[in-house]
């Protein structure tokens, strides 16, 4: 009885939500310009080899811990002697890691290709209002005409 009452998107956020999505993105080229195709395609590419380039060092930085516990766990005796006493001297040093900076490679590339869709979308948004501006000229001078042609009447 209640089930239609109560559906998930029965009711909107914001009922004057206005979303312009750029029709290149939703399959038709027609909004973007060859060059834009061209860049994005370019950045497909090197998001794509980015991010298995992430997974590759994704994949190195578990092997170098497991082998870290590993040698933890069971230390495999070493071929030289060693002295009774031994300094340990360890200098830590902050390095980022390989998997860091492909992180931000791709953040970068994701904000590239964000920053062209914004562009397609402006674009396409400033064509409307172009357009609707030349529509709203054309019914001004046309409600211009209509009133000179009454004042030439009276």
């Amino acid at each position: 009885m209640f089930q239609s009452a109560f559906q998930q998107n029965a009711f909107q956020n914001d009922a004057f939500q206005i979303i312009v999505t750029p029709s290149g993105h939703n399959g038709g080229d027609d909004a973007w310009t060859p060059q834009e195709r061209k860049r994005y395609k370019a950045l497909q590419k090197k998001l794509k080899i980015a991010e298995e380039k992430r997974i590759a060092a994704t994949k190195a930085d578990q092997d170098s811990r497991k082998q870290a516990i590993r040698d933890l766990v069971d230390p495999k005796p070493s071929k030289r002697k060693q002295n009774k006493v031994e300094l340990k001297q360890e200098v830590s040093v902050d390095i980022p890691s390989n998997l860091a900076n492909i992180d931000r490679y791709i953040a970068n590339l994701v904000r590239q290709q964000q920053d062209l869709f914004d562009a397609v979308q402006l674009r396409n948004a400033k064509l409307l209002i172009e357009q609707e501006m030349a529509i709203l000229e054309a019914k001004r001078k046309a409600e211009l005409d209509d009133e000179e042609a009454l004042l030439l009447l009276l």
